[in-house]
């Protein structure tokens, strides 16, 4: 017989908010966690993943897993993006889920398939 708990798995998003939640009180840094400021600082860290690809080719960027240098610091930044925006949806009161869902269906509405002239083409190489 299973029984079931209201404690989130440890790899699902309601438990990620949690941990970044408590992340946060636990160093008293809710005060400072406007939307602006958070939306600051997540854009400080775009920049840095911005930056590890700054100066590649196409190619390079393409394969940047084979740098394991490079590609524990794109995770790195890009986690720091992510928890950024999920920490704005916190603070806002924004489901992320939701709001993706729901950006998804206006793109498809906005920018059909069908109407897509990059369809028609190959793929570069």
């Amino acid at each position: 017989m299973s029984t079931k708990t209201n404690t989130p798995r440890p790899d699902s998003l309601c438990h990620t908010l949690s941990q970044l939640d408590a992340f946060a009180e636990a160093r008293g840094w809710r005060k400072f966690h406007s939307p602006k400021n958070l939306a600051m600082a997540m854009i400080v860290e775009a920049a840095e993943l911005v930056e590890i690809f700054q100066w590649q080719t196409e190619e390079e960027s393409n394969n940047v897993e084979a740098c394991p240098e490079q590609w524990g610091n794109v995770q790195d930044e890009l986690a720091d993006v992510m928890l950024y925006c999920l920490r704005i949806a916190q603070v806002t009161g924004v489901d992320p889920i939701e709001a993706m869902q729901q950006k998804l269906q206006k793109n498809a509405l906005k920018y059909p398939a069908s109407a897509n002239p990059a369809r028609r083409e190959p793929a570069p190489k």
